[in-house]
């Protein structure tokens, strides 16, 4: 078996190729036995230092795994946690290409943007409501370095929570913001409803999986800034999306955001 220092370079370069690429790996639960869950939030802290070295700055973190389906579809019993860098940003209404991307999916969530810092460990979702300045409606598009998407929980942390990309819409302050867990939303592609879902799919409450978040960020010594955006989870399931198609997600009470793949 690969010792574990060089397990974890080994993995860091085959997902960085594969991203370079658009070209997917199989999967490093497979290819590198024995990679375990603190070896794959090595891996993506190495590849998101190197980005960042690069040039990239970190605007957030997300949430994922946070809905029981997905958790049972994976074996485990608590969501994941990838970084936001400003060159995954894209403008709500504007297009993507998918040539960027190995095989992207869509999933809408209501974003946080923080107007306190946050850090655990002790925080509760009353503390993430108070901290929040702001939230909107958005879609996350998630991506899977490893092959037809066969991941395990360690393929998907160490692949930065599949993370690839955030669009979101207009921002609506807390003080105006409705009841977060009973915020219903549509996904619509090419104008066609294919999901639907509500904010307590999302940990029973999106902000309890940003607090999950602030807790678990502890461990790392890190903490949520304020300024900082927070996509807590998916409210739905996950649509492959292609070049050609627009994805839209309608929020209600806090409007819509989409996107269009070219």
């Amino acid at each position: 078996m690969t010792p574990p220092g060089l397990r974890c370079e080994e993995a860091a370069r085959l997902l960085r190729e594969a991203e370079r690429r658009t070209t997917p790996v199989e999967p490093l639960s497979t290819t590198l036995p024995g990679l375990d869950l603190a070896d794959a939030y090595a891996v993506q802290q190495d590849n998101i230092a190197r980005r960042l070295a690069a040039g990239a700055t970190v605007i957030g973190h997300k949430v994922g795994l946070t809905s029981a389906a997905m958790q049972q579809l994976l074996g485990v019993r608590e969501p994941d946690f990838g970084h936001l860098l400003d060159d995954m940003v894209h403008r709500d209404g504007g297009t993507v290409r998918t040539t960027r991307y190995c095989a992207p999916r869509v999933e809408p969530e209501i974003c946080f943007r923080l107007a306190r810092p946050l850090r655990g460990p002790g925080v509760t979702t009353e503390d993430v409501m108070a901290a929040t300045e702001a939230v909107a409606p958005a879609l996350e598009i998630v991506d899977s370095r490893i092959r037809d998407w066969r991941i395990t929980l360690v393929d998907t942390v160490a692949d930065n929570a599949s993370s690839a990309g955030l669009v979101c819409g207009s921002w609506t302050p807390m003080e105006y913001a409705p009841d977060l867990a009973a915020v219903t939303v549509d996904l619509h592609v090419d104008g066609d409803r294919v999901a639907s879902g509500s904010g307590k799919e999302v940990l029973g409450h999106p902000a309890g999986a940003v607090a999950w978040l602030a807790n678990t960020l502890a461990a790392f010594n890190v903490g949520l800034d304020p300024g900082h955006v927070v996509l807590p989870g998916a409210m739905t399931t996950a649509p492959f999306v292609g070049a050609g198609q627009k994805a839209e997600a309608r929020f209600a009470a806090l409007g819509s955001v989409s996107v269009s793949f070219v």
